[in-house]
């Protein structure tokens, strides 16, 4: 497939952008940042600004494209992860402006342009749990795509207005739009440098449910989305298949969770950040665990 890919210089979007390279596709990223990857064209594009996003939305990918002569050859799909990454980067206002309009650009260009499948980040914030002011608890375990989602904080709102926002595209379009609720990315490095932190205090992981994404996976989640048609608007929760600690599902349930419904029962190292929806409708089977990378100590 001829992909537009957005955000591919970040944490998520290079690692997701390896991945679909390796599948064959061809991949133009539209960042404020070049991606410096073998097989990478790049453009420096404001997202937020509609000029830029129409232009490069029907721009070539490369000079080769230019031999055949018979104009600029159209996207088959859409892949926008370009965002202000979370809070206290930038003013709380911005990174609102930034990240909701980009998105609305995004989906507005690709619905005119004809584009019928978009994948979309949406993130784990917008279940309003990782940036609260205190703690917050989910309603239930394991949480799933059904929760509520009421944050407070301008990241995780701005995510919410972009599932409504596509949304409401798809219901212009018929169009495949598909948004990742996508867990805490980790990097393969990032086992041995951080893990042992979270074995010695599994606290560290509340605001994420102690769950994770190996930034791997994420790429083959992208790929099953880019299979899969059909489904019109799709939320997903993205996450692997075990917990981020060495402790056992129900003495953390104990710990941190000891009023909060049970929705399922949960096998000891399950994640408590359902990714069931993903597994059923996109056949998405996460391959790596961090119990391949890192030793964690016996628990007591």
């Amino acid at each position: 497939m001829r992909i537009l890919f957005t955000g591919g210089a970040g944490k998520a979007g290079k690692h997701a952008i390896a991945y679909l390279l390796a599948q064959g596709h061809r991949v133009l990223n539209a960042d404020l940042v070049p991606l410096d990857m073998e097989g990478v064209e790049n453009r420096i594009v404001d997202l937020a600004d509609a000029g830029q996003v129409y232009d490069v939305m029907m721009s070539y990918a490369g000079f080769d494209e230019l031999e055949a002569g018979t104009g600029v050859p159209r996207f088959d799909a859409v892949v926008h992860f370009a965002a202000v990454p979370r809070i206290l980067m930038k003013p709380d206002n911005e990174t609102f402006r930034i990240n909701t309009m980009s998105t609305y650009n995004i989906l507005d260009a690709a619905a005119k342009f004809g584009i019928r499948k978009v994948i979309f980040a949406s993130s784990e914030t917008t279940y309003g749990i990782c940036f609260a002011d205190g703690t917050r608890l989910p309603e239930y375990l394991p949480l799933d795509e059904e929760h509520p989602t009421v944050p407070e904080d301008s990241y995780a709102m701005s995510k919410v207005v972009n599932e409504a926002t596509a949304r409401s595209f798809h219901a212009r379009t018929g169009g495949d739009i598909y948004g990742l609720r996508i867990n805490n990315v980790v990097e393969p490095h990032e086992y041995k440098e951080n893990f042992p932190s979270y074995f010695a205090d599994p606290k560290l992981r509340l605001r994420n449910f102690f769950a994770y994404i190996d930034a791997r996976d994420l790429g083959q989640m992208v790929q099953k989305c880019l299979e899969v048609d059909g489904l019109g608007f799709e939320i997903f929760n993205v996450s692997n298949d075990d917990h981020s600690v060495h402790l056992p599902g129900d003495a953390l349930i104990q710990q941190y969770y000891p009023d909060v419904a049970l929705k399922s029962q949960l096998a000891p190292d399950q994640t408590f950040y359902s990714n069931q929806k993903a597994k059923d409708l996109l056949g998405f089977a996460p391959e790596y665990s961090w119990r391949d990378f890192v030793t964690a100590p016996r628990a007591v």
